[in-house]
């Protein structure tokens, strides 16, 4: 596959919570071990995200859902972006870049004041692209939300 064509970025639809799990499950597992809190968001997350005044995104392509992303509501008017994953087989299309236009784009339409984030040093692609965006890295909490969180980064809205 050379390209990918007609990638839109559509909201949450319940017929898509198994591909934002799998997506997400498959990257974590290739880096690192799933955290308990990843099976709490990833398998309720219309429960645990949705209601809780949260956003999931889908990249489709071809009538398939290749990427996602979550905009986890932490207050009134910040977000943490996460679970965010692009399938191999579409990596290298800069999918997870409009993800992220796209996610920066609606955050200042809803007027948030800013989105966090949290990753590990070791998916350098991830954290390139973070920065590329405008992310800036900032202190990380002792004790991050996720275990194998060693960066936090966050955008300025």
């Amino acid at each position: 596959m050379s390209t990918v064509k007609n990638i839109s970025i559509i909201p949450f639809d319940s017929k898509y919570a198994k591909d934002f799990a799998s997506l997400n499950i498959e990257w974590i597992k290739k880096y690192f071990v799933v955290d308990p809190l990843d099976i709490e968001l990833l398998e309720e997350c219309k429960k645990n995200i949705i209601n809780k005044g949260g956003y999931i995104f889908f990249a489709k392509a071809d009538n398939k859902i290749v990427g996602t992303f979550s905009l986890i509501k932490i207050e009134d008017g910040i977000y943490e972006l996460g679970k965010m994953a692009v399938s191999p087989k579409f990596q290298g299309f800069k999918i997870g870049q409009q993800l992220i236009q796209f996610c920066i784009s609606f955050s200042k339409d809803q007027a948030w004041i800013k989105l966090v984030l949290y990753s590990n040093r070791i998916l350098e692609n991830a954290i390139y692209i973070y920065k590329k965006h405008g992310f800036k890295e900032v202190p990380i909490e002792k004790n991050p939300l996720y275990q194998r969180s060693n960066i936090k980064m966050e955008y300025i809205l």
